[in-house]
């Protein structure tokens, strides 16, 4: 590895950027200081940035042990006035003869205080709550929202969900009921009318059109939720007949998540224009064109339409919209919707920043000392010798393929007994050796065959961290997907190992061994040796879905949370801490209470005395330690 960066000839200055793509996906919001540490700057004021460590160093202090989340809620604010603003600046550049209204879809992170934070942002731009569930709708309820903020109530409701729903707006709620399915009309009317209320409906549609990325599927004409066109006529009938045409004033329209190309932005937006110009033209006098969500994040930085990028900006997304729909209502002759959007990934994706530390380096092939020649009696392995001792630039090509054919005798040999387990070993540190100078010298030529490229990941060491990839970055399990992962300090200096991560559960599943680059993706992370006890990895832009769909695979739970706010001064001020789970917590979300615990554990303990195998001091002292343990971080502490 050291080679390789030499051969770059990268500055200290160059090498988060150019290793770690870290100016390609910051957005403004994280830096390097001139020690070489993560910054992060939640105004996106160079000048107010504050390095992760100092906060690592406050949160030890406290007590807080990693791995733990980090919040910096002002980012929440900054990306909501961008967002917010972008459309303003569209709507006022076209023209446009009506306004843009967003909401949070809380699917996206539940946490309250990221959604009260979300919401007194956006209060001044009357942003609003999209809920999917009864439970998302029950939390909606209790927030402080703008009056005239919208309250979009998605998914698939039982009677009791519509019953809130409508009762919303008793309680100075906006509701706007989305209708999923054509029979959902029927239960609406049931529940209204023993209400006696006249809520205000949206119909779902479904479009052809879809979005790009892993979540295309998503989207489309056989996508989960919505309306064909035959179903919206019969639905927009049926609404006719039963009086209740005058309250559907919202097409809704579901183009994807994280889409990757704004060409299927437009083309989206077009079709679902078209259908508002249509349905408004019929005489149904909708108000609100809903988009959806779909606002994408560039998580490696390529602004490209790879599954984890975008290629388009907000405001280019807010452009498009706005243009789009201006433009066919215009050719149509019908007045311009409000324009809603639900777009939450770009929202709160860079608020949260994930830090684990590294337990432990494992390097394949390495172990034991230097080959004893005195003590090898077999000649393959004397032939392995010569060949490390002989490898050079010239030759390394052949000798690397001679040591593969020997390291396939040793395994006949090995397993028809005829060689002893030293002499295997001896074999195996030699070909490891061969391998490694192989890399070397490949390093060395102007075109470097792939076949050593994919050695050099096999060879890649492995850094065992103390985290759970399904409970923090479940996505980079489930779906592949691509997050930043840098150091967080010795950002300035040349990294000398490349290796993959892995997390500390029992699951061959729990690691990470793609990493983000701007042209393709890294097999192996580039990352220091010596890291003794205090090297900590960050993997930001994990404020978005993570911690909603984080799993308590092998038991390990939520992580310490701490929220930062950094003033005008640019000094970092510690918000709030949230402790993790404890053994007890996620204990009883798999049946074990506590209580039951701890009391089945003195049974345990009484019948050992009653044996003879403790006395009644151990048994004491046992129980005590169990107590202690149930009440401890799920994650290592020391």
């Amino acid at each position: 590895m050291k080679e390789i960066t030499q051969s770059l000839r990268l500055s200290p200055s160059e090498i988060p950027h150019r290793i770690y793509g870290l100016e390609n996906w910051a957005a403004g919001y994280f830096g390097v200081s001139d020690q070489g540490c993560l910054t992060v700057h939640p105004t996106r004021n160079p000048l107010l940035g504050v390095e992760v460590v100092s906060l690592i160093n406050t949160l030890q202090k406290r007590g807080v042990a990693a791995p733990f989340l980090l919040r910096f809620p002002q980012i929440l604010d900054t990306q909501i006035k961008e967002f917010h603003e972008a459309f303003r600046h569209s709507i006022a550049e076209y023209g446009y003869g009506a306004r843009h209204r967003g909401v949070f879809p809380m699917k996206v992170n539940q946490k309250r205080s990221v959604v009260e934070r979300l919401m007194s942002a956006g209060h001044r731009y009357e942003y609003g709550l999209e809920v999917g569930t009864k439970a998302e709708l029950a939390a909606a309820l209790t927030l402080q929202i703008h009056a005239n903020a919208l309250l979009i109530c998605n998914g698939v409701k039982d009677r009791r969900y519509l019953e809130w729903a409508i009762k919303a707006a008793k309680i100075g709620k906006n509701p706007v009921i989305v209708m999923e399915e054509a029979s959902d009309l029927k239960k609406i009317a049931e529940v209204a009318t023993a209400l006696q209320a006249k809520p205000t409906l949206g119909i779902r549609v479904r479009i052809f059109s879809r979005g790009a990325g892993k979540w295309e599927e998503s989207g489309g004409e056989t996508s989960k939720f919505g309306l064909n066109t035959i179903q919206l006529l019969d639905c927009l009938k049926s609404a006719h007949a039963t009086q209740m045409a005058r309250q559907i004033k919202m097409l809704h329209f579901h183009i994807g998540s994280q889409i990757t190309d704004i060409r299927r932005i437009k083309s989206a937006i077009k079709e679902a224009a078209r259908v508002y110009a249509k349905v408004c033209k019929m005489g149904y006098p909708v108000e609100y064109l809903n988009v959806g969500g779909g606002l994408g994040v560039d998580y490696d930085g390529s602004r490209t339409a790879s599954d984890c990028s975008v290629n388009y900006s907000i405001q280019e997304y807010a452009n498009d919209i706005v243009y789009t729909i201006d433009e066919i209502c215009e050719s149509e002759n019908v007045p311009p919707p409000t324009i809603v959007t639900e777009s939450g990934r770009a929202v709160a994706a860079h608020h949260a920043t994930f830090i684990t530390n590294v337990i432990r380096r494992l390097n394949p092939g390495l172990g034991g000392p230097e080959v004893d020649l005195a003590k090898i009696d077999s000649e393959v392995v004397l032939e392995m010798t010569d060949l490390h001792k002989d490898i050079n630039q010239k030759n390394f090509r052949e000798y690397y393929h001679d040591a593969l054919q020997h390291r396939e005798e040793l395994q006949s040999l090995f397993n028809l007994g005829y060689l002893n387990l030293e002499n295997r070993a001896h074999g195996e540190w030699l070909f490891w050796e061969i391998c490694r100078k192989a890399i070397k010298f490949s390093h060395l030529l102007k075109e470097r065959p792939e076949e050593f490229s994919d050695l050099e990941n096999i060879l890649a060491s492995k850094y065992i961290c103390n985290f759970s990839v399904f409970q923090s970055t479940p996505d980079a399990w489930a779906l592949d997907q691509l997050f930043p992962i840098v150091p967080v300090a010795r950002l300035t200096e040349e990294p000398t190992e490349r290796a993959t991560l892995c997390d500390i559960t029992c699951d061959s599943d729990g690691q990470i061994d793609k990493f983000i680059d701007l042209r393709d993706v890294k097999q192996a992370l580039e990352l220091h040796s010596g890291i003794a006890d205090s090297y900590y990895l960050a993997v930001p832009l994990v404020g978005a879905y993570q911690e909603a769909l984080g799993m308590n695979h092998n038991l390990l739970g939520s992580v310490n949370e701490a929220h930062f706010l950094v003033d005008d001064a640019g000094k970092p001020h510690l918000d709030k801490v949230v402790r993790g789970q404890n053994l007890g917590q996620v204990l009883s979300s798999a049946g074990y209470d506590a209580p039951g615990l701890k009391e089945g554990f003195q049974r345990m303990v009484t019948a050992a005395e009653s044996l003879g195998r403790l006395t009644a001091e151990e048994g004491a002292s046992l129980t005590e330690l169990y107590q202690s343990t149930i009440e401890s971080y799920t994650y290592l502490e020391d």
